[in-house]
């Protein structure tokens, strides 16, 4: 059968939401793949399943990686999905609960549906949260080499793992270079989310992103939660952080207890329906 979707982009992050009774079957990993590829599907960073019932929220979202994978939490995916959820009139303008596997967010969207704010919840930087190898502890400012290159990162969660590089200078050539090896290093059982930060000053942070899974990403928002904690607990910036990414910014405000509040834009792309001949084709 043919797939409805929507596209939409969060500062050049992009997703495809796919609700699940347009599916005659669960998508596979293989369907996942092939629908995210920018050649032979749509094209996409990942893939929005839902609204999927819950008990404790107003729905649930399932999050795709393009390799196939489950994402715990997207920011970008969160905003993205709260704002299918406002076009498709299944929310209107009051804040709302949302499950992921991370996690319960809440979430507003407001501006005529190009803006989206969520509470992210709580950044931890216990390594037995997010998880990090070794004894329990903090993970803040520890050496991790990779590539023929040591660096001082620190980690965090935020319903999924995060690996924080704090640098003098920052380049996606930088991402692209050592972005693999530090996503699937054996100190992340469950790989990571890389984030190389510059501090700009107070209230500004620069940041080059490679996602688990997904890889080079022109914006995340769990990775801007996560950096901007990282420079508030190491000191170096504010309670309120634009996060520049490379396809626009970000806004964090950290308020007690590392709790995480994120607002950014939200931009549809397209409607339209997946042709089932992309799964057969040689």
């Amino acid at each position: 059968m043919q797939i409805a979707f929507t596209k939409y982009h969060a500062l050049g992050n992009d997703y495809i939401v796919i609700d699940p009774k347009d599916l005659s079957a669960p998508l596979t990993t293989e369907q996942v793949k092939t629908i995210c590829h920018r050649n032979f599907g749509v094209g996409s960073d990942g893939i929005l399943l839902g609204p999927l019932p819950s008990t404790t929220a107003k729905c649930a979202l399932k999050i795709y990686n393009p390799d196939g994978s489950i994402a715990e939490k997207s920011g970008n995916g969160v905003r993205i999905f709260s704002r299918y959820l406002w076009d498709t009139k299944f929310v209107g303008n009051d804040e709302f609960a949302l499950q992921t596997d991370g996690g319960i967010v809440r979430s507003t969207v407001f501006d005529g549906g190009r803006m989206a704010r969520v509470e992210m919840g709580k950044v931890s930087f216990d390594s037995g949260k997010i998880p990090v190898a070794g004894a329990e502890r903090e993970v803040i400012s520890e050496k991790i080499s990779v590539g023929g290159r040591e660096f001082t990162y620190c980690a965090a969660t935020i319903g999924n793992p995060h690996c924080v590089l704090p640098l003098p200078e920052i380049s996606a050539r930088l991402a692209h270079e050592f972005g693999p090896g530090l996503e699937a290093h054996p100190n992340f059982p469950r790989k990571t989310n890389v984030q190389f930060m510059k501090v700009l000053d107070r209230a500004n942070i620069q940041i080059e992103i490679w996602e688990r899974g997904a890889g080079y990403t022109l914006a995340s928002g769990s990775s801007s939660s996560a950096s901007a904690a990282v420079a508030h607990k190491l000191g170096l910036v504010d309670q309120n952080i634009s996060v520049h990414c490379p396809g626009g910014i970000i806004q964090i405000e950290i308020r007690d207890g590392f709790d995480i509040l994120m607002t950014g834009s939200v931009t549809r792309v397209a409607a339209g329906v997946i042709s089932p001949e992309i799964f057969t084709a040689s």
